[in-house]
């Protein structure tokens, strides 16, 4: 086994929130039960600003920011990362747009609500067959349609409009979206919305999800449009080798245009359901070859988004349990080694989608947690006691390898 330090960020997406009054005013980390990451923040714990000042708090902005990259300079766009992690290098005229699958409801009066960013966490299986539908009737010239994970998908556009109006559909639950679709600055990208209606409106897979009282995945959402970036390799940064884990395409094309190796893990799902131990298996053995890993799970940013409080709870809780715990353990076995904390961002409850405010982390090494016994519990609160502020990630990347 190498000798060298080995580094491990653990990312609970969107974990930090607002205090909620029916949870007494805490928020939902203050409220769940996470004895493992409490051990992390009784070393060192603070915030970090993730999201630079008037950029959009999205996940690939924050993670961009984390693995020590400047988004001001190297984001073009989520769509391009996630293009990378299906295998698609873009060609230099292409605009990639992520395309969702979502659920609209039309109201008598001409209102568009938008009802569900993820069409009620549709399956891959049932998304598969819906866009092998879309692929038919949305295809054209210079337009071409990619297959992702659930409600997640690409389409990919020739000299598309890379300077549209789009919005992220989880940014704009139960919204009306009419306004939107009539609104001269998303150019043509309404146009290709209202040709995916009628093509999904009567699919065998909505007509089953109706009969079973689900929702809908009738239209189609296109947003996070951009061209392929030009990043330095991380090796090249920060002298180690490394990999990242997670469900997410948008992670792992981050992580695929740094350089960093994506690990598949069999039943990751990017919800409450996935396979904690199977990433966290693969995590300890990257890190046996390895320098570096960061190890991504989306659950507790999904239950924000449909303002679940307990759900929440629970999926910060699994994290703490099914990963922190795992991992620590698993660290023992290795000579010297950094472990962080993160929220990469926060989706506050209340909100149902992602804010600019700092985000709490904790971070410790092998000899400190050989020495803690209790702390501060990690938390919003925690991170505000202790007067640390990193104010990017690329800070406080530099600070953890240092």
């Amino acid at each position: 086994m190498d000798n060298k330090r080995k580094y491990i960020i653990l990312v609970g997406d969107g974990m930090g929130d607002y205090p909620l009054e029916e949870l007494g005013g805490r928020t939902p980390l203050e409220a769940a039960r996470t004895p493992f990451m409490d051990l992390v923040s009784a070393c060192h714990v603070g915030y970090v600003k993730t999201i630079p000042e008037g950029m959009e708090p999205g996940s690939d902005v924050a993670n961009l920011s984390l693995m020590g990259y400047d988004p001001g300079t190297y984001h073009t766009g989520r769509s391009p990362l996630e293009a990378a992690s299906m295998g698609i290098s873009l060609a230099p005229e292409q605009v990639a747009f992520r395309m969702n699958l979502v659920t609209l409801d039309h109201r008598p009066g001409g209102e568009i609500i938008m009802v569900s960013h993820s069409s009620g966490d549709i399956s891959t299986g049932e998304a598969a067959d819906l866009v092998e539908s879309l692929k038919d009737g949305l295809n054209g010239p210079g337009i071409s349609i990619h297959c992702g994970v659930a409600y997640r998908h690409l389409l990919l556009w020739n000299k598309g409009p890379e300077d549209a109006f789009t919005v992220a559909p989880h940014d704009v639950l139960d919204r009306d979206m009419a306004p939107y679709l009539r609104d001269q600055r998303a150019g043509a990208v309404p146009d290709l919305i209202r040709r995916s209606w009628d093509i999904l409106e009567d699919h065998p897979v909505n007509r089953r999800r109706r009969d079973a009282g689900l929702k809908e995945a009738n239209s189609v959402w296109l947003w996070g449009q951009g061209r392929a970036p030009h990043m330095p390799p991380f090796r090249e940064l920060r002298g180690l080798r490394g990999a990242v884990i997670s469900a997410v395409d948008l992670l792992k094309g981050i992580g695929i245009y740094a350089g960093l190796t994506p690990i598949e893990v069999p039943g990751a799902t990017g919800y409450i359901d996935t396979n904690y131990g199977g990433k966290v298996e693969a995590a300890l053995e990257a890190l046996r070859e390895m320098d570096f890993v960061l190890l991504h799970v989306e659950a507790p940013d999904e239950a924000a988004h449909g303002g679940q409080t307990e759900e929440k709870i629970l999926a910060i809780e699994y994290f703490d349990e099914r990963v922190v715990g795992p991992v620590l353990e698993g660290l023992k076995t290795f000579e010297d080694y950094r472990v962080m904390v993160v929220s990469d961002h926060l989706t506050p409850i209340v909100k149902k989608t992602h804010t600019a405010d700092p985000t709490p982390f904790a971070w410790a090494g092998k000899a400190e947690l050989g020495r803690v016994s209790g702390g501060p519990p990690f938390s919003e609160v925690s991170a505000a006691a202790s007067g640390v502020l990193f104010e990017s990630g690329e800070a406080l990347l530099a600070e953890f390898l240092s």
